[in-house]
């Protein structure tokens, strides 16, 4: 049996939610509008935005302790925690598969590097003006090509200097024409080289006496071992 009060009670409290929907209806609507009126207004999400700590451990990041190591002492502390949680046999088959492993990596950054890719290029050798410039320079032949053998060659004639003053007095001879051949030619070298690029890329500030020295010491070295690896064959039109 049920008491007047009673059911005052439950009007009320039904009462009490239809207001608290109303209100919800009321502020959604409001939001809608003010959504559609002003264009830089984020609505709610509805719902808590993650923590890192989760969104990183769902990546599988995992930080602190067991972070990597991020100076040389911690590198240090670490590797020598791993040494001491293993046997000599297996710190030995360790440091074996790592050299393997790094081996591997520097012939694929070499072999990457030899390719052209600009991803493992040096500083010094990335850019269109670059390639370009070995290009040019891999398709001609210079005097300076053979800076390497002639210095070889005199290097010799000074070793046997002593016991042929003749010979050593001709060297030198020798030595300071082609000195001053390599010079001329270097010079003349960095100017075509500059001249080509400006013609190639018309506005470019990617020359002068940087892309001049470039030039010349690539001409300098022996064409086996230019890296990245002359693309080009000698007489080719670039």
């Amino acid at each position: 049996m049920k008491f007047p009060w009673q059911k005052n009670d439950d009007t009320g409290a039904t009462a009490a939610e239809a207001g608290h929907e109303a209100d919800a209806a009321d502020e959604a609507a409001a939001q809608a509008e003010k959504a559609e009126h002003d264009p830089g207004y984020t609505p709610k999400k509805g719902h808590a935005t993650p923590k890192r700590r989760d969104q990183e451990l769902a990546r599988g990041v995992i930080r602190g302790e067991s972070m990597a190591p991020t100076t040389p002492a911690q590198a240090r502390a670490e590797r020598k925690k791993l040494k001491a949680s293993m046997t000599k046999e297996e710190w030995k088959e360790h440091k074996r598969k790592e050299r393997e492993a790094n081996r591997s990596r520097q012939r694929e950054a070499q072999a990457r590097m030899d390719a052209g890719d600009e991803r493992y290029l040096l500083e010094r050798d990335r850019g269109e003006e670059r390639r370009f410039v070995r290009d040019w320079v891999d398709a001609r032949r210079f005097a300076n090509n053979y800076v390497m053998p002639a210095a070889l060659i005199l290097l010799v004639f000074m070793l046997i200097s002593n016991a042929a003053p003749k010979i050593a007095a001709a060297a030198s001879l020798f030595a300071m024409a082609l000195i001053v051949i390599f010079f001329l030619e270097g010079v003349w070298l960095g100017r075509r080289a500059n001249a080509a690029v400006r013609d190639r890329f018309p506005g470019t500030s990617a020359t002068g006496f940087g892309l001049g020295m470039y030039a010349y010491s690539r001409a300098t070295q022996p064409r086996r071992w230019r890296t990245p690896r002359p693309r080009v064959e000698i007489g080719a039109n670039v």
